[in-house]
């Protein structure tokens, strides 16, 4: 995951600074899922969730990156796209469902996770909780993972064609 990231900033580093930003703070999102998810595996043998702390900063930069997406690059992308004719426009329409796909994973994990006294865990044990996260940190993880293809496609055609 950080290779296309490191592949995304050489590429399109520097000619937009909304798209910079977004980038590093997807650089951020990738330490804290890779650094939760490293935890997460340390702490099957003690059948307990990664520091709670930890959880939490990892949903708030992934409500944080999401968010800069949906509402300051994506609508940036899509307005460039129908400037540059209907094939940009065409694919900025097609990605954007796949897109709010993988958001509808995120802020599932960040309403199960974020707080500990959420719905989802009331009355559960903390193996119970435990139980799920891995499974549902990998689904975020491929998701993000998915996510990353599409925002890239977006990216690559707006310099492409700008």
């Amino acid at each position: 995951m950080l290779t296309r990231l490191e592949q995304a900033q050489d590429k399109w580093g520097g000619s937009h600074s909304a798209i910079d930003n977004w980038l590093n703070e997807r650089q951020e999102l990738l330490v804290r899922y890779c650094q939760l998810a490293g935890t997460s595996q340390f702490d099957q043998q003690e059948k307990a969730l990664p520091n709670e702390k930890d959880i939490l900063l990892f949903c708030q930069v992934m409500m944080d990156y999401i968010s800069a997406g949906h509402f300051e690059v994506y609508e940036q992308i899509v307005k460039a796209c129908k400037v540059n004719g209907n094939d940009s426009h065409s694919l900025a329409t097609t990605l954007y469902p796949k897109i709010d796909c993988t958001t509808d994973t995120a802020l599932t994990f960040n309403d199960r996770y974020a707080d500990k006294n959420s719905a989802e865990n009331a009355g559960k044990s903390a193996e119970e909780v435990f139980a799920s996260f891995d499974t549902d940190l990998s689904h975020v993880g491929q998701a993000l993972e998915e996510r990353f293809g599409f925002e890239d496609e977006l990216i690559e055609t707006l310099y492409k064609n700008h």
